[in-house]
C-alpha cells in the first residue's frame, strides 16, 4: 500500500549536480550533448514548441540509469497527466516504476485522452522502459470480496476501468488489493468472490495479468497469509494471466511472532543465507509458487513483527534492516520483475534516488568483507537525509502554527 505521507502533487525534479546523490559504488553519469546537436536545436523551428515547457527537462537532462538485473523503482505521481508518471520514474533513477492510472479515492475518472496514450507510450520508449517493469496499482476503495452484490459491482465496474486504462497504455501488469469479508462472509465466500471478479475482468480484457497483493492482517482483510493467496489462485480460470505482488512490510507484519524477523522475510524470499543453501525451499513457493511472483513492494516496517499494522518506513530505517534488502536484491528468483518502493519521501524525491542507487549498489555487492562497511555507510546516507526532510517538515510545521 502506497503511504498517505507522499504528496499527490507532481513532484519537482531534484537537483542532481552533487556527486552525493549516489553511492560512491555508482557513479552518476549523465548523457553529453554534441556540439552538433547544440547547434541544431538553436536553430530549428521545433524550440518554439518548448516555449510552453520551458521548465520541462529534456531526456538529456536525466540521470543515467544504473544497468542491472534487479529493476528497483518507485510508485511515483502522474499528477497533471499519466504521461508524467515516466519522467518522475526516470528523474529518480528508476529501472521500474508503480503509479496509479487514475485517482486511487475515486470511484470514477476522466477517460484518457489520445495525447495522454501517446505521450505515455512515446515517453516509455524515449526512456526505454518494459511494460513488464510497470507495475500499476490499484484503488483503494476496491473490494471484490464484499459480498453485498450491489457494492461489489460497483468495486468490480471501478477494478475493470483500471485494467482497461492498463491495456491502453500498453502495461501487462496491474497490482490491487485483495478485500474484505467486512465482517459479513467467510473469507473462503470472500475468496471465491474475489477470483469470479478476475475470471469476469480477464474475459473482458485482452491479456493484462492481474497481480494480487498480500496483505498485513488486520481486520476481515484476505491475502495476510499465503494460503488465502492460494485459495484466490486456484479458483481463477486463467492462471498465465494471475500472479502475487508481495509486500516486505505486509509480510513482516502478518506473519507470527514465533519467527525472528530475519527468519519470516527469509521464509518468503530466500532459502540461500549468506550464499550458503539450507535445507527445504520458502513457505511461497511451497504455498503458491515462484512462478506467480510478479514483483516486490520494498518497504521498511515502522511496526514491529506479526503487529498487523501496515506502517512504512524507509529502507533500513526500520524492524527488517539494511541487510534484509541486501538479500533481496541480490536473490536471482527477484530479476527482472518490478521491486518497488513505497517508502515515505516528505514530499521530496531526492530520497527516492538515495534509496533506489543504495539497493542497486548492494545488488552490486561481490566480496562479502566490503558488506558491513557498505552497508553502515549507505544506512548513514538514507539515515541523513530523512533526518534533514524531517527537520525541514517540522520547522515548516511550526512555522504554520505560528501564523494562525
Amino acid at each position: 500500500m502506497v503511504q498517505t505521507r507522499r504528496s499527490t502533487a507532481a513532484p519537482a525534479p531534484p537537483t542532481l549536480t552533487s556527486s552525493d546523490t549516489f553511492p560512491e559504488c555508482f557513479s552518476k553519469r549523465r548523457k553529453a550533448v554534441s556540439a552538433d546537436e547544440s547547434e541544431h536545436t538553436a536553430k530549428s523551428p521545433a524550440q518554439k514548441k518548448r516555449k510552453k515547457a520551458e521548465d520541462e527537462p529534456l531526456t538529456e537532462d536525466f540521470p543515467v540509469r544504473v544497468s542491472s538485473p534487479w529493476k528497483i523503482g518507485a510508485h511515483v505521481s502522474a499528477a497533471g497527466g499519466v504521461e508524467n508518471a515516466v519522467r518522475n520514474a526516470a528523474m529518480v533513477g528508476a529501472n521500474a516504476f508503480a503509479l496509479f492510472v487514475k485517482s486511487q479515492r475515486k470511484w470514477d475518472s476522466p477517460p484518457f485522452s489520445a495525447e495522454n496514450v501517446n505521450a505515455f507510450k512515446g515517453r516509455m520508449r524515449e526512456f526505454g522502459y518494459l511494460p513488464k517493469h510497470v507495475l500499476p496499482h490499484g484503488s483503494y476503495l476496491v473490494n471484490l470480496g464484499n459480498p453485498d452484490e450491489e457494492k461489489r459491482q460497483k468495486s468490480f465496474d471501478c477494478f475493470l476501468d483500471d485494467l482497461q486504462r492498463c491495456e491502453q497504455l500498453g502495461l501487462e501488469l496491474y497490482n490491487f488489493h485483495p478485500g474484505s469479508t467486512v465482517g459479513q462472509a467467510t473469507k473462503e465466500e470472500s475468496i471465491i468472490l474475489i477470483a469470479e471478479c478476475i475470471n469476469d475482468a480477464h474475459k473482458e480484457t485482452k491479456y493484462i495479468t492481474t497481480v494480487i497483493e498480500n496483505m498485513a492482517g488486520s481486520g476481515n482483510v484476505i491475502g495476510s497469509r499465503f494460503s488465502e493467496l492460494k485459495g484466490i489462485i486456484d479458483h481463477v480460470e486463467d492462471k498465465t494471466r494471475v500472479g502475487v505482488c508481495l509486500d516486505t512490510c505486509h509480510a513482516f507484519a502478518a506473519v507470527s511472532t514465533s519467527f525472528t524477523a530475519l527468519q519470516a522475510l527469509y521464509r518468503v524470499f530466500r532459502d540461500t543465507i549468506s550464499r550458503q543453501k539450507m535445507d527445504g525451499i520458502s513457505a511461497f513457493d511451497t504455498e503458491v509458487g515462484l512462478s506467480y511472483l510478479k514483483g516486490l513492494h520494498l518497504n521498511d516496517s515502522k511496526a514491529a513483527l506479526g503487529s498487523k499494522k501496515d506502517r512504512h518506513e524507509n529502507i533500513g530505517l526500520g524492524h527488517l534492516g539494511i541487510a534484509t534488502f541486501r538479500h533481496i536484491v541480490s536473490d536471482p528468483r527477484t530479476r527482472d520483475i518490478p521491486l518497488i518502493l513505497e517508502t515515505p519521501t516528505f514530499e521530496a524525491t531526492d530520497i527516492w534516488t538515495k534509496e533506489i542507487a543504495a539497493l542497486n549498489c548492494l545488488s552490486n555487492l561481490v566480496e562479502d568483507s566490503e558488506i558491513p562497511e557498505t552497508e553502515l555507510s549507505l544506512l548513514n546516507e538514507i539515515t541523513s537525509l530523512v533526518r534533514s526532510h524531517t527537520a525541514n517538515k517540522t520547522e515548516k510545521a511550526s512555522k504554520a502554527r505560528a501564523r494562525k
